[in-house]
């Protein structure tokens, strides 16, 4: 007699999928906080009392717009997280609520598709991976961008109005002021560095000069940093403002996602005699004619060109790092704008070979220029570099 003994078989479970939600508000008001406060509860309670699910978290921007995904942190967190596999489904309000620009919109859906990523916008009642989900956002998130676009309009037109008016609508901070209320007054303390400033230039030192006679004093910006730089020289010298008026509308939005200095793009609105002067207007008038003239003077020394400029950051102290072309070399050599100040940083300088060797590892070979395009930020330490990328991601290259 022969005994055959079957094994009895494990029921194979259907796997639980990892289940996430995106939230956001573009304003950190009290109903809309209530309303992003609410949309957690019911995205967590939807998630957790669902079979089949496993709860994987929900991720919230608050106070933030939705015109850039490169500036929601907990978007790209979740982002971040889907590229490591650690989610399959993730739940969404509406469109809007996801992504206000269309490129950005497309862009994180498609990524999230290669990765087998499903995306469910709530109010559109729209799954990113059913065959026509794509057409259906391209569509619907074109509207949700041009709604973005007129409440930018209507904001702007709104505020040229109070402008015309006389009236302010920000109180923006100047080394020498604060505000008390609507009042602007002076500090005298800052107002006698201000007056220095002025006298020194006159004298016949550099931007660069003064902000170091500054630095070595340790005395300390208007936002508290202790380290002036000659571009923050340049700009309290052509304020105006120190004159006692008001110039408003110094900048714009250009786009929902652009802010641009007027250059004479928009009307300006000046008010004169708005607050006490900390400098006269003959000094004022002086200080332009001079920095005019030296900037003519300069004109025609040659300009250095190469596509890492303003890109590159100290990662010691967070400073700029600036190229200076010597006379006994074709490459730019690279170092720390607070390199040679009195206590200044001791980061190590680098060289136009080693920043090329490195965006070819890290970007890939072609045209670098272009490439550089999609770099936010290179920080230079000693023995490595670390390229911060548009959308967020980091790359570290390691110094020879």
């Amino acid at each position: 007699m022969q005994i055959i003994t079957f094994e009895a078989k494990k029921p194979i479970l259907p796997q639980r999928k990892r289940v996430a939600a995106y939230a956001r508000v573009s304003m950190e008001t009290e109903a809309l906080m209530h309303s992003l406060s609410a949309q957690v509860s019911y995205y967590s309670g939807l998630i957790q009392r669902t079979p089949g699910w496993e709860y994987a978290g929900v991720y919230v921007d608050a106070g933030i717009t939705g015109t850039s995904s490169a500036k929601r942190p907990k978007f790209q967190k979740l982002m971040a997280d889907c590229e490591a596999g650690k989610i399959d489904i993730i739940l969404t309000k509406s469109i809007s609520r996801f992504a206000r620009n269309a490129v950005d919109l497309l862009t994180a859906v498609r990524r999230l598709k290669e990765l087998g990523v499903e995306v469910r916008f709530e109010k559109e009642q729209i799954n990113s991976l059913s065959g026509d989900g794509e057409v259906m956002l391209s569509i619907l998130a074109s509207f949700a961008e041009q709604e973005s676009i007129s409440i930018s309009n209507n904001i702007k037109w709104t505020i040229q109005k109070i402008f015309q008016n006389g009236d302010t609508v920000c109180h923006h901070k100047m080394l020498g002021y604060r505000w008390v209320g609507d009042l602007r007054v002076i500090v005298q303390e800052e107002a006698e560095i201000v007056r220095f400033i002025f006298d020194e230039y006159l004298a016949g030192k550099s931007y660069t000069a003064i902000a170091r006679e500054l630095d070595d004093k340790g005395i300390k910006g208007v936002k508290g940093r202790k380290h002036f730089s000659s571009s923050t020289i340049k700009q309290m010298l052509s304020s105006e403002e120190y004159t006692g008026c008001m110039i408003m509308q110094k900048v714009f939005s250009a786009s929902p996602r652009y802010i641009k200095i007027n250059r004479g793009e928009m009307p300006k609105y000046k008010i004169e005699d708005h607050h006490e002067a900390i400098i006269d207007r003959e000094t004022f008038d002086r200080v332009q004619e001079t920095m005019a003239r030296r900037a003519e003077k300069n004109a025609g020394k040659r300009q250095l060109e190469s596509p890492f400029s303003k890109l590159i950051r100290c990662g010691k102290c967070g400073c700029v790092v600036k190229g200076h072309r010597m006379k006994s070399s074709r490459f730019v050599n690279w170092r720390c704008s607070k390199k040679n100040r009195s206590g200044g940083c001791d980061c190590t300088n680098t060289s136009d070979p080693e920043l090329f060797a490195a965006a070819a590892d890290i970007l890939g070979d072609g045209d670098i220029a272009e490439k550089l395009s999609d770099v936010k930020t290179i920080w230079m330490y000693d023995n490595r570099f670390i390229f911060e990328m548009k959308n967020g991601r980091k790359h570290t290259w390691r110094r020879k």
